[in-house]
């Protein structure tokens, strides 16, 4: 693990500009919001395939679908609270229903948005992107996963969600050995006593809980799961048999989101003790980003201590 931080807001811009290189089908589009995205460097670089459709997220998604249509690759880009809520019904009927290659790239999702308080932080989007049929939902831990998945989902047949936080986290992976899959997780950490699954930031503050744990006795496998839909359904069966319990962390409502898509993994195929650690049910507040973390449980020190709880209680 590296000691560079890197949000991967700026992965995402970075990446569009690496594909915007090598393929002149992509066309990317903005809210408005082209230097909080960071899709800024790609309109700088090239500002001919680039498109600001001002403050109108459902006219942009419906654009998008229509440019998609002529055969065009297209990156649409906003907040995720506006890109997931706002545009809900453009995205649905007129990018998913007709399966067009519109990647939706997302934005300052979840309570680290920090100061921009509740209205702007979205932890539903992962809930309702995955409901959409053939929707593929990617949330990804670190500058080299987010880089990597970007340029999967070019390559991807199809619409694709991408939850990109507004906070700079550390890089995990290392990119000269690193390879994205969609649809499939990754081993980070092997164990024997419970297993933490994690998704998007919390997956390098699982790992953080984990050595936490390993002081206490508690052996822990932690598997990071970027890709929530389809999601990996045989590293979460494999671990569960070999640790008997399961952990799920996300920044995220526990409702609908990663913590859902495990359990009903588990439901179906390998019923396991399932513990859930995410936004419990409520709205966030403004304040800086890592203070909320805290506030809501979601830094090590807290997870390892619920981890703690479910393993010992």
């Amino acid at each position: 693990m590296s000691d560079k931080k890197i949000a991967t807001r700026d992965s995402y811009g970075k990446a569009l500009v690496e594909l915007g290189e090598k393929h002149d089908d992509i066309i990317v589009m903005d809210a408005d919001l082209a230097e909080s995205t960071r899709t800024g460097k790609f309109k700088d670089k090239f500002p001919e395939r680039f498109i600001d459709c001002g403050i109108e997220e459902a006219n942009e998604m419906s654009m998008a679908a229509g440019i998609a249509a002529t055969g065009k690759t297209v990156f649409a880009s906003s907040f995720a609270m506006f890109a997931a809520g706002r545009a809900f019904e453009q995205i649905r009927n007129s990018i998913a229903y007709p399966h067009l290659n519109v990647k939706i790239g997302a934005s300052h999702a979840g309570i680290s948005v920090g100061e921009d308080g509740a209205t702007h932080q979205c932890c539903e989007d992962i809930a309702i992107m995955r409901a959409i049929p053939g929707m593929v939902v990617i949330n990804p831990a670190d500058d080299v996963e987010a880089r990597a998945a970007v340029k999967a989902a070019y390559e991807y047949d199809g619409p694709v969600y991408l939850r990109f936080g507004r906070l700079a986290v550390p890089v995990i992976f290392d990119e000269n050995d690193f390879k994205f899959e969609i649809g499939k997780g990754k081993l980070l950490r092997e164990g024997k006593n419970v297993t933490l699954i994690a998704t998007g930031l919390m997956v390098n503050e699982a790992l953080g809980a984990a050595e936490i744990l390993s002081a206490s006795g508690i052996d822990c496998e932690v598997i990071d799961i970027a890709t929530i839909k389809p999601i990996d359904r045989d590293i979460i069966v494999n671990s569960a048999r070999k640790t008997g319990k399961v952990v799920t962390v996300e920044e995220h409502s526990i409702v609908g989101g990663l913590g859902s898509a495990v359990a009903e993994v588990l439901s179906e195929e390998c019923p396991t003790k399932l513990k859930r650690i995410g936004i419990y049910d409520r709205f966030g507040f403004s304040g800086p980003a890592n203070n909320l973390l805290k506030e809501f449980g979601l830094t090590k020190e807290p997870v390892a201590e619920a981890v703690s709880a479910f393993v010992r209680g």
